[in-house]
């Protein structure tokens, strides 16, 4: 019997298949795409799953934190909490986007972003804040202005008698 014109090769193909959908994506393959296209060529830096970091970040451009993060300060142009991540400090970003559990002081020059699972505790600032439903804010929330980049000091005067 001769084979088939159409016939699918004896030997399994090497070739990748696509996911299925709602697979998850295999290691070192980001989970969704970069917000931007340039987010891919940033230097990332990845706090995974069941992974704990304390001390001092610098240099990283972008920190996804799907584990626990403990730091006094970390500056970077993105932040991204993930549902299973942990950020516990001080954080001044671009924009950041939490989706797990932020508590301590976030400044989010661009946007904040908090989703439905997310939830932040102690001192916000930002620029532009979406909070979807569900998702959950307590403690101090200050919008940045054109002339606040930074919160001013308050400075009380003594009444003057003329």
């Amino acid at each position: 019997m001769a084979p088939k014109p159409n016939a699918a090769p004896a030997t399994p193909s090497l070739a990748p298949r696509p996911a299925a959908p709602g697979a998850a994506a295999p290691l070192g393959v980001p989970a969704r795409p970069p917000a931007r296209p340039e987010a891919a060529e940033r230097r990332t830096l990845v706090v995974g799953r069941g992974i704990s970091l304390q001390g001092t970040v610098s240099d990283a451009e972008r920190l996804v934190v799907e584990g626990t993060v403990e730091s006094e300060m970390i500056q970077a142009a993105e932040l991204f909490v993930a549902p299973t991540g942990v950020f516990r400090g001080e954080v001044q970003v671009e924009d950041a986007e939490i989706a797990g559990l932020f508590d301590g002081t976030i400044s989010a020059r661009g946007s904040l972003t908090i989703r439905g699972t997310g939830k932040v505790t102690g001192t916000a600032r930002y620029r532009k804040l979406s909070v979807e439903e569900g998702g959950q804010v307590s403690g101090r929330m200050e919008m940045i202005t054109e002339g606040s980049a930074a919160p001013a000091p308050r400075v009380m005067a003594a009444p003057v008698e003329a």
